[in-house]
């Protein structure tokens, strides 16, 4: 892969990759669990990556301080975005605060912070499957 500099990516193409990257985390740990049924998979990792979600993770995130300040920046990058798709269903707030946080991830995996990256993402599976109980 060449080299660049991930600053320089627009909010919308990080949260692309975030989305992708995320979803992927998210679907392995259900096939983990012991899930296999397409149908039950696809309404189970819904719970994980909806826009409501990952607002509602975001939110969480900020509120627990657990992003450094290069990551809010990236969070503010992708929710500040101008993005020509409109929120299907969903608010425009909620819709803005997801593409913010897919932005994250997909920074943190463009940038190579694995790491860092896996340890937001079980952070976020923990605190969804804590609201489930």
């Amino acid at each position: 892969m060449t080299k660049f500099d991930a600053n320089l990516i627009n909010g919308i193409a990080l949260a692309f990759e975030g989305d992708a990257v995320y979803s992927l985390y998210v679907r392995r740990h259900l096939i983990f669990q012991g899930q296999t049924k397409p149908n039950q998979l696809h309404r189970l990792a819904t719970q994980y990556v909806s826009a409501k979600a990952q607002a509602m993770l975001v939110q969480a995130m900020l509120d627990a301080q657990l992003l450094t300040e290069k990551e809010e920046e990236i969070y503010k990058r992708g929710r500040n975005a101008s993005s020509h798709t409109k929120a299907k269903n969903t608010d425009v707030i909620t819709y803005k605060m997801s593409t913010g946080f897919e932005a994250v991830m997909g920074y943190l995996h463009m940038t190579e912070q694995i790491e860092r990256l896996e340890v937001l993402i079980d952070w976020c599976i923990c605190q969804v499957e804590n609201r489930a109980r």
